[in-house]
C-alpha cells in the first residue's frame, strides 16, 4: 500500500506538528558512508502481527536517513521545536526504525519526518489541517478529505489524558495519506477499527498515568489556589510533554512503528486488483451472484437443525452439476460390474463429438430443444454418460438458463429443471412424451457391439451404445431454427477449427445473443414499449423470426440480478422523464 501513516499533535506554542510517521520504501535503502552508529544495529524485535513477520530494527545514521537537525533537512528548524520535547518523538540523532517484509521485499521506514521535500510538504499540510479546519463535530473522530494534488487523507483525532495542559487534555491525530482516493474510501472501515485500536491503547495508558498523577497532587484545587499570572507566562511555562511521559511507555515509537507498519502492509493485502478485459460478461456475474448466495447459505447454515431431503425432491443445481447416485442406481449389477477406465471412457467430450455420435439430424432437433429452453431429458444406466451429455449442451445457454438434475429416481417437473436424467426404469407421464416442449434421448445397448476392439478406443467407445431421440415436435428438425443453432452447426462442421475454437466461437455467440436479449429486457420490461416498436427492434436485431423470438425470451430468464436491479433504478422511461419535467 503506497501510503504514509503519521502521528500528528497540536502544540500550544508552535501549532499542529508531525510527530512520527511510516512509509513504503520499495527500492533498497541508500547506502551511508559508514559513519553511522553501528552500534544501534544490534537492537532487534521480531513482531508477528495478523500472520506477517517483519523485523523492526534502529537503523544505522546517514544523511539520507531519518530525522535530522541539519540545515538542509526538510524537517522544522531547532528554534521551532519544543524545549521539553512535545514536538519531538525521536531524540536528537536517533536514526529511527525500518521493518523489512520478508515476503515482498518492502521496508517499511519510521521517522519523525519524510526523508523527501515533497513528501514532507504533503505530511506536513494534512497534519495542519487535520488538527485545524477539518475536524469533527467535537473535534474527536475520523474524517476524509484532500485533493488530486496534495493527496487525500483520513484523518482521526482524539484526546490524550494531561494532567498539566490546559483543560487537562492534549489534541493529537492519525492520519493516512495517499494519492488513491477510490482505495482510501474503500480502505475506510478497515482503517477506522484498527487505528480505533491504536487509540485507544494509547488513551488507556495516558489516563492511567492521569489518574496517578491527580491522586498524588491535584491540579485543579492546585490551579484554583495560584495567583493570577499573565497569559503569555503561562504558555511559556506550561510547554507540551513528550508522549512518551503521558504514557510512561519508553518502548512507545518503536511500538507504533510495528503498529503502523503492520497497517500498511495489512490494509494493502486486503484489497487485491484484478485485471478483466473489458466490462464481465452475463455467465461471469451469474457466476458471482451464485457464490454470494452460496457464502450467505453456508454462513446461516446451522448443523444441528439439517435435515435430509426426501428422495421425492432431488437436488437442482443452478449453472452447475451435481453427482448424485440414488441407492437403487448405486445397487444395479451392470453398474458395479463394469470397468471404472472403460466408464471413462464412454463420455461426450465436445459438442462435435456429440453431433457425430448421434447424427447430424438428432443433434439438430436436440439442440433446437436446449436453445429453446425445453425440457432436455435423459434415460440411462450410466450416470457419467448422462453427465458428460449435460456438460457438452449446456455450454450452449447462458448459465443462467441452466437448471440441472443430474440424476433421479422419478420424474421431475420442466419448471424445476430444463435438464433431468433419468434412470430406465422411470415412468415418464404420457402428457410429457407427447409434448412439444420436452425432448427425450434413451440411451439403449446396441444390438451389435464389438467390446474389447473398442475396449480402449476413445473415439469409438460410445458404439455400445445406441441413442433415441424423440420429440412431441418432430417438426423442430425441419425448421429454419434460430440464428445462433445455424451459426453453432456451421462451426461444428468446419473441420479447420478446432475443439478450443469452437469453444471460443460459442463464448462469442452467447455473449452476441445476450446483448441482444438485454436490449429487449429494456425495451420491453423498463420502457414498457407497445407490440409495434417490439417488432421494429426486433426486426434491427435480425431476431424478427419465430424461434428467435422464443430464443431471446427464453435467455431474457438467464439475465443477472445485478444487471435488471441496475436497469430497474437506474433508467428511467421517457414518459416518465417528461413528466418530472
Amino acid at each position: 500500500m503506497n501510503a504514509i501513516v503519521a502521528l500528528c499533535h497540536f502544540c500550544e506554542l508552535h501549532g499542529p506538528r508531525t510527530l512520527f510517521c511510516t512509509e513504503v520504501l520499495h527500492s533498497p535503502l541508500p547506502q551511508g558512508a559508514g559513519s553511522g552508529d553501528i552500534s544501534g544495529q544490534n537492537e532487534q524485535a521480531e513482531e508477528e502481527e495478523g500472520g506477517i513477520q517483519m523485523s523492526s530494527r534502529i537503523r544505522s545514521h546517514s544523511p539520507a536517513e531519518g530525522a535530522s537537525a541539519d540545515s538542509s533537512s526538510p524537517g522544522p528548524k531547532k528554534s521551532d521545536m519544543c524545549e521539553a520535547s512535545g514536538c519531538r518523538s525521536l531524540a536528537g540523532g536517533h536514526p529511527g526504525y525500518v521493518s523489512h517484509d520478508k515476503e515482498t521485499s518492502i521496508k517499511y521506514v519510521s521517522h519523525q519526518h519524510p526523508n523527501h521535500p515533497q513528501l514532507f510538504s504533503i505530511v506536513r499540510q494534512a497534519c495542519v489541517r487535520s488538527l485545524s479546519c477539518e475536524v469533527c463535530p467535537g473535534r474527536e473522530g475520523p474524517i476524509f478529505f484532500g485533493d488530486e494534488q496534495h493527496g487525500f487523507v483520513f484523518s482521526h483525532t482524539f484526546f490524550i489524558k494531561d494532567s498539566l495542559a490546559r483543560g487537562f487534555q492534549r489534541w493529537y491525530s492519525i492520519i493516512t495519506i495517499m494519492m488513491d482516493r477510490i482505495y482510501l474510501i474503500n480502505s475506510w472501515p478497515f482503517l477506522l477499527g484498527k487505528i480505533r485500536g491504536i487509540i485507544d491503547e494509547l488513551q488507556g495508558k495516558a489516563l492511567k498515568v492521569f489518574e496517578a498523577e491527580q491522586y498524588g497532587c491535584p491540579q485543579r484545587a492546585q490551579r484554583m489556589n495560584t495567583a493570577f499570572t499573565p497569559f503569555l507566562h503561562q504558555r511559556n511555562g506550561n510547554a507540551a510533554r513528550s508522549l512518551t511521559s503521558l504514557t510512561n511507555d519508553e518502548n512507545l515509537w518503536a511500538c507504533l512503528h510495528t503498529s503502523f507498519a503492520w497497517l500498511l502492509k495489512a490494509c494493502g493485502s486486503r484489497l487485491t486488483e484484478k485485471l478483466l478485459e473489458g466490462a464481465p460478461t452475463e455467465d461471469t456475474l451469474v457466476q458471482m451472484e451464485k457464490l454470494a448466495d452460496l457464502k450467505e447459505e453456508s454462513e446461516g447454515w446451522d448443523g444441528s437443525e439439517e435435515e435430509e431431503k426426501p428422495s421425492s425432491q432431488p437436488d437442482v443445481v443452478e449453472g452447475q452439476e451435481l453427482s448424485k447416485c440414488s441407492p437403487e442406481t448405486s445397487l444395479m449389477p451392470d453398474c458395479n460390474s463394469w470397468n471404472v477406465a472403460h466408464r471413462r471412457l464412454s463420455v461426450f467430450r465436445s459438442l462435435r463429438h456429440m453431433r457425430q455420435v448421434l447424427g447430424a439430424s438428432a443433434f439438430r432437433m436436440l439442440a433446437w430443444h436446449v436453445l429453446m429452453g425445453n425440457q432436455v431429458i435423459w434415460k440411462a444406466r450410466d450416470m457419467d454418460l448422462v453427465q458428460s451429455a449435460f456438460d457438452v449442451l449446456r455450454t450452449m445457454l447462458p448459465i443462467g438458463c441452466v437448471r440441472i438434475i443430474p440424476y433421479s429416481d422419478q420424474y421431475e417437473e420442466a419448471y424445476r429443471c430444463n435438464f433431468l436424467g433419468l434412470s430406465p426404469h422411470v415412468q415418464i407421464p404420457p402428457h410429457i412424451l407427447s409434448s412439444e416442449f420436452a425432448v427425450l434421448v434413451e440411451v439403449r445397448a446396441a444390438t451389435r457391439s464389438s467390446l474389447y476392439p473398442t475396449l480402449f478406443d476413445d473415439e469409438q467407445s460410445l458404439n455400445k451404445y445406441e441413442f433415441v431421440v424423440t420429440s412431441g415436435s418432430p417438426v423442430a428438425a425441419d425448421r429454419v431454427g434460430p440464428t445462433i443453432l445455424n451459426k453453432i452447426e456451421a462451426a461444428l462442421t468446419n473441420q479447420n477449427l478446432s475443439v478450443d475454437v469452437v469453444d471460443q466461437c460459442l463464448v462469442c455467440l452467447k455473449e452476441e445473443w445476450m446483448n441482444k436479449v438485454k436490449v429487449l429486457f429494456k425495451f420491453t420490461k423498463v420502457d414498457s414499449r407497445p407490440k409495434e416498436d417490439t417488432q421494429k427492434l426486433l426486426s434491427i436485431l435480425g431476431a424478427a423470426e419465430e424461434d428467435n423470438v422464443k430464443l431471446l425470451k427464453f435467455w431474457m430468464t438467464g439475465l443477472s440480478k445485478t444487471y435488471k436491479s441496475h436497469l430497474m433504478s437506474t433508467v428511467r422511461s421517457p414518459t416518465s422523464s417528461e413528466s418530472r419535467n
